[in-house]
């Protein structure tokens, strides 16, 4: 199939996320190996996202392949009663891999199923309703973790249930407030500890937080600010979920992102780079108190694919890719290199307002002449527009959003590959110094 047949029939029969299918000019992809995506005519286009920040140990990992290929030789499904071999391999060594008394898992198919299963342990164990999260978080597109989404995809989704109250998040949308990281800690939970009276923490299961939000910003938490939560939290009963859907397996450096903070959450929800997304799969780890409840009182929650043996087979294998490779490792010490570069375009260019990274997680923020974003919040702006076909032209799949460009490639990409990517954003974003600032 031609990329043109293949881009007709999909327009024709599917929908696509977040947009209506008539304005849509999807990419088209026939196959991928390591870094490297391939059209249908054999154009290639360096994977610089990860797909969706989930694609860990690059594609197509011979390795994981092969693991998947014999999988489908064994148990390839079976109800969720049952006890299998690939349960009981990945329970156990998730709970090895896992800080602190993390030791027991509920298996779904992705974040968001992850996420919702994540409230449902929260609110049985705590018998309490109502769920803080933050306004630029992203937790998933289903009803109920679209009601803790704070991004403006949550408004075509409203109204949806009740219990759900969102935050300001500890760095505000406008930078311009220039506080320090001590400061915005001190401010921020300040701000929400009088939340949390107002609305009584005795109503309040749980707070949810990407732990560094992702797709809205790409966030640290400012310094203080997880030790500082979780005692808060804990001064109230209430739970801590950390969201490790797209921070987690890596990505940041640490094999979970909370543990730059040195805490342990009392419940983890994760997927993507799990199973590198070669199948779906999604986890929620809780803490050892929250196992023991669910001992001796129902947990009122289940899945048709909970517990998939061909997923948690792929999962195992692609730990074992993460262990023989050091890929967590090696997403450390390459984001320092990847830093590197992100300062020196940074630098190079007037469009460049800012970047954050951490690991391979990494944005810019652009620009325009006024000093203020360019696209400000959930805008567009015709500059970035052209920036992101001229990216696909040169043959790099990457997300440009409202002000922002991402950075977030496989942990497995080398160093000359990385330079390559960083070449194209620099040629792309003098585009843009031209376009705004002449």
């Amino acid at each position: 199939m031609d990329s043109q047949q293949m881009i007709d029939l999909c327009k024709r029969h599917t929908l696509f996320n977040w947009a209506a299918v008539g304005t849509v000019s999807p990419l088209p992809i026939a196959r991928a190996e390591g870094v490297w995506l391939y059209q249908p005519d054999g154009k290639r286009i360096l994977d610089f996202n990860s797909q969706l920040m989930s694609v860990n140990i690059g594609h197509s990992h011979p390795k994981v392949v092969q693991a998947m290929k014999d999988a489908c030789d064994d148990l390839i499904y079976a109800f969720p009663g049952a006890a299998t071999r690939a349960r009981a391999e990945l329970g156990a060594k998730l709970a090895e891999m896992m800080p602190g008394d993390l030791n027991t898992f509920f298996f779904t198919l992705g974040g968001a199923e992850a996420n919702e299963n994540a409230v449902k342990l929260a609110r049985q164990y705590s018998g309490r309703n109502k769920v803080l999260s933050r306004y630029r978080s992203y937790h998933g597109a289903t009803n109920l973790t679209m009601q803790m989404t704070g991004d403006p995809r949550r408004w075509a989704n409203e109204p949806g249930a009740p219990g759900f109250i969102r935050v300001l998040d500890p760095s505000p949308y406008d930078f311009s407030f220039g506080e320090d990281e001590a400061s915005k800690t001190e401010n921020n939970l300040r701000y929400l500890r009088e939340v949390i009276e107002m609305e009584g923490s005795h109503t309040i299961a749980a707070m949810i937080i990407e732990t560094v939000t992702g797709t809205n910003g790409v966030l640290p938490p400012p310094a203080g600010y997880l030790q500082g939560l979780r005692a808060l939290l804990d001064e109230y009963g209430i739970l801590l979920i950390c969201d490790e859907v797209m921070a987690g397996w890596g990505r940041t450096g640490k094999l979970m992102a909370f543990e730059h903070g040195d805490i342990v959450p009392d419940i983890v929800s994760m997927a993507k780079g799990m199973t590198s997304s070669y199948i779906p799969l999604g986890a929620v780890a809780m803490r050892d108190p929250i196992a023991r409840h669910f001992q001796e009182n129902v947990f009122w929650g289940g899945l048709t694919y909970n517990s998939h043996p061909l997923s948690l087979n792929t999962a195992l294998a692609v730990i074992r890719v993460f262990e023989e490779e050091g890929l967590v490792e090696r997403s450390a010490a390459m984001g320092q290199v990847m830093r590197a570069h992100m300062q020196r375009l940074t630098d190079a260019h007037p469009c460049v307002q800012a970047f954050r990274s951490i690991g391979m997680f990494g944005m810019f923020d652009l620009q325009g002449a006024d000093g203020k974003l360019i696209a400000g919040f959930n805008g567009s702006h015709p500059a970035m527009k052209d920036l992101g076909a001229f990216f696909q032209d040169e043959g790099l799949f990457t997300f440009v959003r409202w002000s922002h460009v991402m950075s977030n490639p496989p942990l497995t990409i080398s160093a000359d590959e990385l330079a390559y990517g960083m070449d194209i954003l620099d040629r792309g974003f003098s585009l843009v110094d031209e376009a705004v600032f002449g």
